[in-house]
């Protein structure tokens, strides 16, 4: 393919800033492929861009106010700025605080989106467009990409107000998904992060309707799926690494942890537990089968015993007693997550929980935050000290430059780590050829409450 980058005469440039989740990530990385693809170029900086999209995310409101911050920042730096994203929804509220903003568009609305920016930086006209190649555009890494296999949410979780900014749950079909999957691995992709409000649900919404692929069908739904993922090769018939985010424990669940085992899918699951006390969880709006929970992570350490489980707690919702603190902080223990993360519960607008009563007081809030952090950092100190003298598979995200007595480091992430979210291994003189994202086996030698430290084996 000729992959020559003739300039187009008087090109127009668009800068992006893309807050919020790995979904929102994907929607900015499709419009900007959608934008190059009529001839756009991007913009690495304000200054060369001739318009600006933000994409907002919505979901708590310092999120709100981190977007709206990123808005005016945009605007003080370039002054022509479409806002998209989560928090598109709230237009009067985006106008009222930037009146200069040219365009407001809600979540995925592309075309809406780039239909503003040729309205307002027209695009270059000329036969030299078509000559040139236009390659998806991606914000991650080479090596890793995020998979989006849906959109929206039929959950009415009470803190939870994605449904409203994002619909009801519309699946992707599954041949499309996977025809998507085979185009990035053959790009470079070596890790395929699968994402959607509910990976679990997958297909619901279409009967898990089944299309032809390569030779046979395959039903839209999460086993198949990742089963059909894991045929994938990155080369000398290896699976690239597949992670599944935003798991709801639904019982089907269990039947992508022997896939696990076989090695078809990288051995870790984000699961949104959000609580582990019945009353909390009942007034979430949250499946409350804690116990359950209990034995099934048993049952799937037994069947793939390198599992690794991340989950996400909210700590101070309106009516958590210390009783329902403790609650969680035993089960914790009990649970021995992987990986943990914490959020202060936060009013959102239109969010049901805010007409509960029995607010928790900031204070009350903070200082059961910084008992939960405090819980699951040893808990993880403990499991990482286990893997001390372990050999494992690295993904390597970057390799430095050479210190003064000519070592390399470099920064890479185990099975059990997802990009920017978990952890990562710190690697001692590696050789000058280590590229991002070779996958090395790695003797770990040190660790902390978070991170590993080793050696290429």
């Amino acid at each position: 393919m000729n992959t020559t980058t003739t300039p187009i005469p008087d090109q127009k440039k668009v800068g992006m800033v893309s807050l919020g989740c790995p979904k929102a990530l994907v929607d900015s990385e499709r419009i900007l492929t959608r934008l190059r693809a009529d001839g756009y170029a991007m913009s690495p900086d304000y200054a060369g861009a001739d318009v600006v999209l933000v994409n907002t995310c919505g979901f708590l409101d310092s999120a709100k106010e981190e977007s709206l911050a990123a808005i005016g920042e945009a605007i003080s730096e370039n002054g022509r700025v479409i806002v998209t994203g989560c928090m598109g929804d709230e237009a009067e509220a985006i106008r009222a605080a930037h009146p200069q903003v040219l365009a407001v568009t809600g979540a995925h609305q592309y075309e809406q989106v780039v239909e503003a920016v040729h309205e307002h930086a027209p695009p270059s006209q000329g036969p030299y467009i078509d000559l040139i190649p236009q390659p998806d555009v991606k914000l991650t890494p080479r090596h890793y990409s995020y998979l989006k296999i849906s959109e929206g949410c039929n959950h009415s979780c009470a803190f939870c107000i994605i449904p409203d900014l994002r619909g009801k749950l519309a699946s992707r079909r599954i041949d499309a998904v996977l025809r998507e999957a085979e185009k990035l691995v053959a790009a470079g992709t070596r890790e395929l992060l699968v994402i959607s409000q509910d990976t679990s649900a997958y297909g619901v919404d279409t009967r898990h309707e089944s299309r032809m692929w390569k030779g046979h069908e395959v039903r839209a739904h999460m086993t198949d799926l990742a089963r059909e993922l894991g045929q994938l090769d990155i080369g000398n018939g290896t699976p690239p690494w597949v992670r599944l985010h935003y798991v709801y424990p639904y019982p089907h669940v269990d039947a992508v942890i022997p896939l696990m085992a076989e090695g078809l899918l990288t051995p870790y699951l984000d699961i949104p537990f959000q609580h582990a006390s019945p009353k909390v969880l009942r007034a979430m709006k949250r499946p409350a089968n804690e116990a359950k929970v209990l034995d099934r992570l048993k049952g799937w350490r037994e069947i793939c015993p390198e599992i690794a489980v991340r989950s996400s707690f909210v700590v101070g919702f309106p009516g958590e007693t210390e009783e329902d603190f403790q609650y969680l902080l035993d089960w914790l223990e009990e649970a021995q997550l992987d990986r943990v993360g914490a959020f202060r519960f936060e009013p959102v607008e239109g969010a049901q929980a805010n007409a509960l009563p029995d607010h928790v007081p900031e204070a009350v809030k903070e200082e059961r935050y910084a008992r939960i952090m405090e819980v699951t950092a040893r808990i993880s100190a403990e499991k990482l000290a286990a893997k001390v003298g372990m050999t494992m598979p690295v993904i390597i995200d970057e390799v430095g430059e050479p210190d003064e007595d000519g070592d390399i480091g470099a920064t890479g992430r185990s099975q059990a780590d997802a990009p920017e979210i978990d952890g990562a291994v710190y690697l001692r003189n590696v050789p000058e050829t280590l590229a991002a994202g070779e996958i090395v086996s790695v003797k770990v030698e040190d660790a902390d409450e978070h991170d590993l430290f080793g050696v290429i084996a």
